[in-house]
């Protein structure tokens, strides 16, 4: 099969897998923010924030550390036993120690002790299964993949639905029902932590397969290979994690006390909005990086490397362009309480950082290849300090509208550097004129239709189905290559 359209297709569904469980967040919004005034939606936020970061450490760039070493390794169970065992061993010692710990971590972050105790089990559940789920991917078996993501997310999204909506209209109708019992009022933030904690807990049991029929022995050597390997990137996820959410964490901490979290909660669901590009960009990097490191040793990667590059930036300018023109139909959709609307200034300036990012992801495939991760890391921190430096700075005077701008900035210096680091190290024949085009072109036509032309409708409409035609006269001819040719 065509690499190409082979590459085209995992990642459509690596993608719907991945789309799923962010998207259920998204799915979630109109009901959280129905639910949640703007200052109680701010504090979820705040409490995902954290969450977020946790994650990262726990993963510690185990998962790509498995792929770089199960591509290469002969024999494929000593990678598979000795990463197992590790995340086993530090998710272990996490739990333990969390737990040990717990009154000091809500008093530094600032969330109920209640709250800590679902999110380090959560926690656990879900770093125990990076390895099978790298496993799937790696053994490019993205079918089952996607199939255990999605039942994990649509559980999920089910209990959601029954502890916040369902079960107070049972209880309020029959008291005396047999699910009065499960009811407290003003519960809501740990029902939401209850329903991601039984769906992460299934998910490990579909997945613990691998655990159960795999000969367990510990490789010291490969070990200490791998985690040399992974450091770096746990570096870089931590910076990345930080350009990421650590801005909701700022906002409520610099802004005054009285308006904080109502801020938070505007920024957070606004926000929700740009999540078109991350799913995408997020769907193709799930793609791309068993991809890179299967064509690494093939005749002339660096052209297929360069091709998967064009198309992501035309796919995502179309994305782009598109979340713009439609921003104000989206809010009415997925925001539908006018007190979070102050914050839809934002939405161009977010979902243009995004595509940033996923060019960046691109990009970054010179340090992946060449196993030179801790420049990578570097490069990440750059960006993590001008995301902090620039909110610490800002959000006093502008407020959110500092948290988005220092996302923009961040990401655009981190692909700008990764570009130029690529140069030296690893030469990619990337076709700059068509991919400055394309992407001058989105942010040309977005500016208009969102500043300009003040989000009307008609003309942005207008603006995206020229640069739609644009798009069809210039790639009609290499798409179809791509996706019919054999």
């Amino acid at each position: 099969m065509n690499p190409l359209k082979k590459l085209f297709k995992q990642t459509a569904i690596y993608g719907l897998a991945t789309v799923l469980p962010r998207m259920l967040s998204f799915l979630l919004l109109p009901l959280y923010t129905a639910l949640l005034n703007t200052a109680g939606y701010g504090e979820v936020s705040v409490i995902f924030a954290w969450f977020a970061i946790f994650n990262v450490l726990l993963a510690y760039g185990m998962e790509t550390a498995f792929f770089r070493f199960y591509s290469q390794e002969k024999d494929k169970n000593k990678v598979i036993s000795t990463s197992l065992l590790s995340i086993l061993g530090t998710t272990g010692f996490f739990v333990f120690a969390a737990l040990l710990f717990q009154d000091s971590m809500a008093q530094i972050t600032g969330i109920a002790v209640e709250y800590i105790r679902y999110a380090i089990f959560i926690l656990a559940l879900d770093a125990l299964v990076i390895i099978p789920f790298a496993w799937l991917r790696a053994n490019e078996r993205p079918t089952r993949y996607a199939l255990i993501k999605i039942l994990n997310v649509s559980l999920n999204f089910g209990l959601n639905i029954f502890f916040l909506l369902l079960l107070p209209k049972i209880v309020q109708g029959n008291p005396e029902s047999l699910f009065s019992g499960l009811y407290r009022e003003g519960f809501e933030i740990s029902y939401i932590f209850i329903s991601n904690l039984v769906a992460s807990g299934v998910t490990l049991g579909l997945m613990s397969h691998l655990y159960l029929r795999q000969p367990f022995f510990f490789d010291k050597l490969l070990w200490h290979k791998m985690i040399r390997y992974s450091m770096p990137i746990m570096i870089a996820g931590v910076a990345f994690t930080i350009n990421e959410v650590f801005d909701r964490i700022l906002l409520e901490w610099l802004l005054p006390e009285d308006i904080a979290k109502s801020e938070v909660g505007k920024y957070s669901a606004c926000y929700k909005l740009a999540l078109f590009m991350t799913l995408f960009a997020t769907a193709f990097r799930m793609g791309i990086e068993p991809f890179f490191f299967n064509h690494f040793k093939t005749e002339n990667p660096q052209k297929a490397y360069a091709q998967v590059t064009n198309y992501f930036v035309v796919l995502g300018s179309i994305i782009l362009l598109s979340v713009v023109v439609f921003a104000d139909v989206l809010k009415v959709i997925f925001v539908r309480n006018e007190a979070y609307w102050e914050a839809m200034s934002i939405v161009p300036l977010i979902v243009l950082a995004s595509f940033f990012l996923g060019i960046y992801h691109n990009l970054s495939v010179w340090y992946k290849v060449t196993d030179k991760t801790k420049i990578g890391a570097y490069i990440s921190l750059i960006g993590a300090l001008l995301t902090i430096v620039i909110n610490m700075a800002f959000i006093p005077r502008f407020g959110y509208t500092a948290s988005a701008v220092a996302t923009l900035v961040a990401y655009g210096s981190m692909m700008m550097m990764s570009f130029f680091f690529g140069r030296m190290y690893y030469p990619i024949p990337y076709n700059f004129r068509k991919i400055i085009f394309y992407l001058g072109i989105s942010i040309l036509f977005s500016v208009l239709s969102f500043y300009v032309f003040n989000r009307n409708l008609i003309l942005g409409s207008i603006l995206l189905a020229l640069f739609l035609g644009l798009i069809y006269k210039m790639e009609n001819d290499k798409l179809k290559q791509i996706f019919f040719k054999k």
